[in-house]
């Protein structure tokens, strides 16, 4: 088992800093998606709650309910704090979530990896293509990261058209680690900046 990301590159301090800062203060992108609160508790437990939303994602909790997704929703603020990590939600209206999409940022090698997923109504119409091609280019000019590493299950055929279509090059397979314990065999893709 290989943990993430394969590739580090240590950078200096001050890079590493500015990274975390950015991080800390991320609120919002064109848009197109805001930072998630604990307020968004019952919007998010109802997206996620969908199986063929959730199912094939293997960072969030096995169980989704108000308190998994309240605790989910804490450690990444938790994670914000020290410029490690965000949980954003893209809204249409206050109640209805479309996306969400969770930010795992390394610093320390200006690395990034991106999760998530939108509503089931939105997939398969090219907007999870397009906002993945914007908010990857997001973490690598406003973030600052100079490498975005993803994983995906090795059946996941839309992921994959979409990391190679992006230009990600899938440096091989590795077992994933599953939140509540065991592991997933995961493609490992990487795009540098």
């Amino acid at each position: 088992m290989s943990e993430i990301p394969l590739t580090r590159k240590s950078v200096s301090k001050d890079h590493e800093s500015a990274i975390r800062d950015r991080v800390r203060n991320a609120v919002s992108f064109e848009g197109l998606f805001r930072l998630a609160s604990v307020e968004d508790t019952a919007a998010l437990t109802r997206f996620l709650s969908d199986p063929a939303i959730s199912q094939p994602i293997y960072t969030l909790p096995k169980h989704i309910d108000e308190d998994t997704t309240r605790i989910f929703i804490q450690e990444h603020l938790e994670e914000r704090e020290r410029g490690e990590g965000l949980l954003m939600i893209g809204h249409q209206e206050t109640e209805f979530i479309e996306a969400y999409y969770d930010f795992q940022i390394w610093p320390q090698w200006s690395t990034g990896k991106l999760g998530g997923a939108i509503h089931k109504d939105l997939q398969s119409s090219g907007r999870g293509g397009a906002d993945a091609k914007k908010i990857f280019s997001w973490m690598f000019e406003y973030i600052g990261v100079d490498l975005i590493c993803e994983t995906c299950a090795v059946d996941n055929l839309r992921s994959t058209r979409l990391l190679k279509n992006i230009g990600f090059s899938m440096k091989g397979k590795i077992l994933s680690e599953l939140p509540e314990g065991g592991t997933r065999p995961s493609l490992y893709w990487e795009l540098e900046g």
